[in-house]
């Protein structure tokens, strides 16, 4: 005992050499980002034990590894299942001739192949500006509903807009309409009297994983930033939008309430399936059923309109980046122009090289971010990136009215991006996102002259 005691130090040290060799090893052979790898790796060597326990406790990913994995094979099973309720791959969906989507037709195969997420083309949509007009769309096709609602969004909140939303539910789910809620527990701010008048109502509604004090766990990982509504499964509504009453510009506000500035989209359509798809996914995931696959959920659409729309969702259960793969690829393939709105410009390498590029090329890039914004810190780290972008080209505007927060993407005139996916990695890499992709040269000059008009707007 005396000999271990004396020599313990140099005992724990071979220990912990022993153990981060065969860390290192690991390490390497997965080796998915080569910076990040190395600098675990360096760390491991250079303080013994703190470097062990930082890894283990901080840089692993084993929870999502494990949940998620289980999630994907689960999701996988089930869309066997569902593949004739879809209706995804049919002749009538279809049509690669169009114009539109022959210019993009690299992202079209990407977003097939990764997700088997094909353009659909029997769409309406409607693009809306700001929270007012979302919510008196969203609330107008609520009233009309006949058989279930379908909500999925980062943050619910207890509130003017969250209480109108809850007693409108509440009065469907009364009248017989079955209502399914899914609100990120971290983000929302739900007071446990709204949760219950919900369940008291016949509402399903659950937490996305739920975490002990979410006070202070704000920016803990994993977290379900999607902007979703179906109804009946022939609308459907996605975007930047929350369900929280500093998204919506009421007249009456006081002065000193920051404007805010977003954008989300209205589609009745066959993309709706698409949508319906990754809720169910979901729902199953945080209620832990299965949830029985009715015809109401997919049910035959049939309209005059040809909007095409493909449905790209990532997330920590995906095998590829999709919504960052497909941003890089509509950049990367980008003759004109590329116009971008985010809140948060934090990209990957390979987004602000593939910017810097096409600007560099001729590519006309024009990138709006806010002034200010809700975050001294993500503003900070926006800013860093600006004199590599100006270097190159790239046109930065700063938006001054007030808090821009849209998440849009126009290419050439003929693609529009609108969806939850912000340019920064979190969004890349961390969270569940959904966004729509839009082949249509209509909606892409419609977005194209909004763009315009928050390029130029001053306070």
């Amino acid at each position: 005992m005396n000999a271990f005691l004396d020599n313990f130090w140099w005992v724990l040290l071979s220990v912990n050499f022993l153990i981060v060799f065969i860390t290192a090893g690991y390490e390497l052979m997965h080796f998915r980002e080569p910076v990040k790898s190395i600098s675990l790796i360096f760390a491991l060597f250079i303080f013994p034990v703190i470097g062990l326990l930082v890894y283990y406790f901080f840089a692993q990913e084993f929870r999502k590894s494990k949940l998620f994995n289980r999630k994907k094979l689960y999701d996988q099973k089930i869309i066997k299942h569902w593949e004739s309720k879809l209706m995804l791959n049919k002749k009538d969906l279809i049509d690669l001739n169009q114009d539109s989507i022959k210019q993009k037709i690299k992202l079209v195969h990407l977003l097939q192949n990764n997700q088997k997420k094909p353009v659909t083309f029997l769409n309406k949509v409607r693009i809306l500006i700001n929270g007012e007009n979302k919510f008196s769309a969203l609330f107008e096709d609520i009233k009309k509903a006949k058989h279930h609602i379908h909500i999925e969004y980062y943050i619910f909140n207890s509130g003017r807009i969250g209480n109108r939303l809850i007693l409108l539910l509440c009065e469907k789910a009364e009248e017989g309409v079955t209502v399914r809620v899914s609100y990120d527990y971290v983000a929302s701010r739900l007071s446990s009297k709204a949760v219950k008048k919900m369940k008291s109502c016949g509402i399903e509604i659950y937490p996305f994983m739920p975490v002990w004090f979410p006070n202070l766990t704000r920016k803990l990982n994993y977290r379900n930033h999607r902007k979703m509504a179906i109804i009946d499964g022939r609308v459907g509504f996605i975007g930047g939008i929350n369900i929280c009453d500093e998204y919506v510009n009421f007249e009456e506000n006081p002065k000193e309430k920051l404007f805010w500035r977003d954008t989300h989209l209205r589609i009745e359509g066959h993309a709706v399936k698409s949508l319906q798809a990754q809720f169910l996914l979901n729902f199953n995931f945080i209620s832990g059923k299965e949830l029985k696959i009715e015809d109401n959920f997919f049910p035959k659409i049939d309209l005059p309109e040809k909007t095409a729309v493909q449905i790209a969702a990532s997330g920590p259960d995906t095998d590829w980046q999709n919504i960052m793969e497909a941003i890089l690829t509509a950049i990367n393939t980008a003759d004109k122009y590329v116009y971008i709105t985010t809140p948060y410009f934090i990209p990957n390498n390979q987004i602000l090289t593939a910017l810097c590029m096409a600007s560099r090329i001729g590519v006309e890039v024009k990138i709006i971010i806010p002034e200010k914004g809700d975050s001294v810190i993500a503003r900070y780290a926006t800013n860093s990136y600006i004199e590599k972008l100006l270097e190159s080209g790239v046109q930065v505007f700063h938006y001054h009215k007030g808090m821009v927060h849209a998440k849009t993407m126009v290419v050439d005139g003929v693609l529009t991006s609108i969806g939850s996916c912000n340019l920064d990695n979190r969004s890349f890499d961390i969270n569940f996102e959904i966004n729509a992709f839009l082949y249509d040269k209509e909606v892409a000059a419609e977005m194209t002259q909004v763009y315009n008009n928050d390029s130029y707007e001053k306070q």
